[in-house]
């Protein structure tokens, strides 16, 4: 967009960069103000705000195509004076035609356009494998108490639709879009929810947006080159609540970081009050990208390697170090160890009642947002220990309040119809009337060569990932808006092919892509000071990925975690194929909690996300 926006005029090189609201966030997340300025860019503007007249320099406007947008455009570029000397026009997802017709119509602008293209950039990039579209309050807008009634269900889902789509335009990508289908009962008088159709009516918004690129956008794929999968959070309601033991989800959980913003104070030069500082905790940072998914102790052995080495030369390693400390010293203050340790033994099915009782009466004086995190897993592991007056009982033993125990109670909204009332009316969250298996998860210890304590938890997109690869997703289950191409070998399972890189095939592999692949820009090699790679999954994995097979997008509706951004980094290595994250937001357990109190909450604000 900025380097086809270059102007013949060597004595005018520097343009203006004009954006809206959402377009600035889409670039904010996308690359830095320098690589902007290097583009030519002098000026960056908002769209509404009053502006400077620049008669002898070009404008790039980057906008949505909405009503408003055009008209100020328009207005910008109208008339004897324009603000600018011409306009090169890029918006961000597919333009209706009578804004094209309304641009086309104004004779005064016309001549002064260089450009009028559809960029198809709307989505928010937060990682090399993840973006988000930036519904903060989806939860509260697609499975509130109210939310089938309003009209914010349907405009909610439609701009969604529209954001993901325009991933796959951005990367040309065509893909097989699957979702998690309503379940149909054989009892004729449940009907389904409308929650439960979240995921069906999003794959139609994405299928329908889609297609039309097939005849739109030059050069796109006119046959399947990947695979979507669509959920929602109720595929796993565990995964955004219980204490995960990773480096990067420790920090966000633990320490008071603003996005990945962390202030830390620096003894002052002159003697006097200590300095703060703000770090960002990003790819940028090689040792951040090397520790961020792993295990806290392994991180913490890994950086003491590194501080034997060359700390004292590396203000990096320094930085790793002191939020290491931070995060050893919480963990004791709170008695984290115990706590996730009874955690995973619920999920796993090696705690149960008793034991849960036993650690609240030990525990009257902890912190009532891990008890209440411990409730929450209990409740979805025993749902029947929450009937009647069981849940006054056990809120009471652990002295929550009652806006505490809503985000116990709001869970069921997640559940659609195969959430019950019992016969006198109260809540239950069973799933059937038949008795449920005590463990949440398959326990994989022995399958993963995993050596560190309280690392057996797992978030369950890994099964359904690994089984969509394989082809052996549940197809009731997880239904397919394509009509299968006569070279998709059926809807089930990817295409086998084989790459066509440098002309030749280099013999099977699974959902092999007609396209050249190219690398995923992770599995670039970086160098750390003291020679390692910094990124640790490159000391598994072969560097030739030139055999890559098919990206793999999962979208979850509600919030997805950095326990499921480290799983699809992870599957990366272990499938061969580049599994890409997608949400309406990335959420930490605070904010999680907030977000579901909000489903039944009027009172509060999606602003109180942090708790």
């Amino acid at each position: 967009m900025l380097q086809t926006s270059k102007s013949g005029d060597s004595r005018s090189s520097w343009k203006v960069l004009i954006m809206d609201k959402v377009t600035v966030k889409v670039m904010s997340h996308s690359c830095k103000m320098a690589d902007i300025t290097d583009q030519g860019v002098s000026l960056v503007e908002d769209l509404f705000r009053r502006r400077q007249p620049l008669p002898s320099m070009d404008a790039i406007y980057f906008i949505q195509p909405s009503k408003e947008n055009v008209v100020m455009f328009l207005s910008d570029m109208s008339g004897r004076e324009p603000l600018y000397r011409k306009a090169y026009v890029y918006f961000s997802s597919s333009v209706p035609k009578d804004l094209i017709a309304r641009i086309k119509n104004d004779t005064s602008v016309l001549p002064r356009i260089g450009a009028l293209r559809e960029m198809n950039l709307e989505y928010f990039s937060i990682d090399s494998q993840a973006f988000i579209t930036d519904h903060e309050r989806a939860l509260e807008e697609l499975f509130g108490e109210d939310a089938g009634s309003s009209r914010r269900f349907d405009a909610c889902l439609n701009v969604m639709a529209t954001r993901i789509a325009t991933v796959f335009a951005s990367l040309k990508e065509f893909p097989f879009v699957r979702y998690r289908a309503a379940k149909v009962l054989d009892d004729a008088s449940t009907m389904t929810t409308f929650r439960e159709l979240v995921p069906t009516k999003l794959a139609a918004a994405i299928w329908n947006n889609i297609t039309m690129y097939k005849s739109t956008i030059p050069n796109f794929p006119q046959t399947e080159t990947c695979e979507l999968l669509i959920v929602d959070r109720s595929i796993d309601q565990i995964a955004p609540i219980i204490h995960e033991w990773t480096y990067d989800a420790m920090c966000h959980d633990m320490l008071d970081l603003d996005g990945n913003k962390y202030v830390h104070e620096v003894p002052s030069k002159s003697g006097g009050e200590p300095e703060k500082k703000e770090v960002l905790l990003e790819d940028h940072d090689s040792f951040w990208l090397e520790l961020r998914h792993a295990h806290i102790a392994e991180a913490s052995e890994r950086l003491s390697e590194k501080m034997t080495n060359f700390v004292s030369k590396n203000k990096a390693a320094q930085l790793q170090q002191r939020l290491l400390e931070n995060l050893m010293q919480s963990s004791e203050t709170v008695g984290l160890r115990e706590l996730g340790q009874l955690e995973q033994d619920l999920v796993f099915g090696d705690a149960g009642t008793k034991e849960v009782i036993n650690f609240l009466r030990m525990k009257q004086n902890g912190m009532c947002e891990n008890k209440l995190r411990l409730l929450m897993i209990y409740a979805s592991v025993y749902p029947e220990k929450f009937e009647g007056d069981k849940a006054t009982k056990l809120m009471q033993l652990a002295k929550l309040s009652r806006e505490d125990m809503k985000a116990v109670k709001n869970m069921k909204l997640l559940e659609g119809s195969v959430s019950r009332k019992t016969s006198n009316g109260t809540f239950s969250l069973k799933f059937d009337s038949a008795k449920r298996k005590h463990a949440e998860r398959k326990d994989r210890t022995g399958e993963e060569e995993e050596t560190w304590a309280l690392s057996r938890f797992y978030p369950m997109i890994e099964e359904l990932i690994e089984k969509l690869n394989k082809g052996e997703l549940p197809k009731e289950d997880y239904q397919c808006m394509n009509n299968p191409s006569p070279s998709s070998h059926g809807s089930s399972g990817p295409p086998q092919g084989g790459s066509l890189r440098s002309g030749r095939t280099s013999g099977p592999t699974q959902g092999g892509s007609v396209r050249s692949r190219r690398t995923a820009t992770w599995a670039r090699s970086r160098a750390s000071d003291d020679g390692y790679s910094s990124d640790s999954v490159l000391r598994n994995v072969s560097n030739d990925f030139k055999k890559m097979g098919q990206r793999i997008f999962v979208f979850i509706i509600g919030g997805a975690t950095r326990s499921e951004l480290r799983v699809c980094h992870k599957l990366t290595a272990k499938l061969r194929r580049e599994v890409v994250l997608g949400s309406t937001s990335i959420d930490d357990p605070p904010q999680y909690i907030t977000k579901l109190k909000l489903l039944s909450e009027k009172e509060l604000s999606v602003d109180d996300v942090r708790i």
